[in-house]
């Protein structure tokens, strides 16, 4: 196992079936926390939830949902004010049948460059941590304006580079400076209405990391001594290192389809 794929399938798919187990040997109240790693903490998602306005029975997507906890996350903290259910894409296919195990939500395993989905079929969506793993920008946005009706929204979660070289580089990822990424959505059609550097964000409330920790030290328990278990970790490191020496940040956005 070795290369920008393997790293990838390492983290977001094998670990994904690894922290499913964990989540079934802890207990429920761990599934939303460990869904979420990596996808954004609950002040960050509230900052998109609050952007994205989502109500009624408007058609909502997450699309490279992972294993679907900022989704279930969504649907909790929304209450009885949006009445639709998420639909979920995510290219792992690991990853897709733990969401839906876990939460339940309609989930499709499938890339966010070519969803099967209907022209102007979702009125608000979000992408959490995608288009910093992909070179394929362009299409990814390009496929996400494609199944926006005009005038949704779209929230994203973004690892953007700062500019200065990086002294390490996470094996996958493909970190977009400011400037490309508002060109790239500009170019595929989308308005930046809002943007916050998620570190002027608060943190998790109290249980939260801890209930995630615990799933983390589950799974190194049970599978230290996988490839994949090491490859992960490693993955983790470098993005640990660079996010605390700010060469790469956290930033959220709030679009709208033009």
């Amino acid at each position: 196992m070795s290369g920008p794929d393997s790293a990838m399938e390492a983290e977001f798919d094998t670990v994904a079936a690894w922290t499913e187990q964990a989540v079934a040997d802890l207990g429920r109240d761990h599934a939303v926390p460990a869904a979420c790693r990596g996808s954004g903490s609950p002040a960050d998602l509230a900052w998109l939830a609050r952007g994205l306005d989502l109500r009624g029975d408007a058609r909502f997507l997450d699309a490279g949902a992972g294993l679907g906890g900022p989704a279930a996350w969504l649907v909790d903290h929304l209450g009885g004010r949006w009445t639709g259910r998420p639909l979920l894409t995510e290219p792992m296919i690991h990853a897709a049948r733990s969401a839906r195990r876990l939460f339940g939500f309609p989930t499709v395993a499938a890339v966010s460059e070519a969803l099967p989905l209907p022209s102007a079929s979702v009125d608000v969506a979000w992408s959490l941590g995608v288009l910093c793993v992909t070179p394929s920008r362009p299409q990814v946005l390009g496929e996400l304006r494609r199944v926006l009706v005009p005038g949704g929204r779209l929230g994203l979660l973004v690892l953007q580079h700062g500019g200065t070289p990086l002294p390490e580089q996470p094996e996958g990822n493909d970190f977009p400076t400011h400037d490309e990424l508002a060109a790239q959505l500009a170019d595929a059609g989308f308005r930046v209405d809002e943007e916050v550097d998620a570190a002027r964000l608060p943190g998790a409330p109290a249980g939260w990391d801890e209930r995630a920790d615990r799933v983390d030290d589950h799974v190194r328990r049970h599978h230290r001594e996988h490839p994949a278990h090491r490859q992960a970790e490693e993955q983790q490191r470098v993005m640990g290192r660079l996010l605390g020496e700010r060469l790469v940040t956290t930033q959220l956005l709030v679009t709208t389809a033009v």
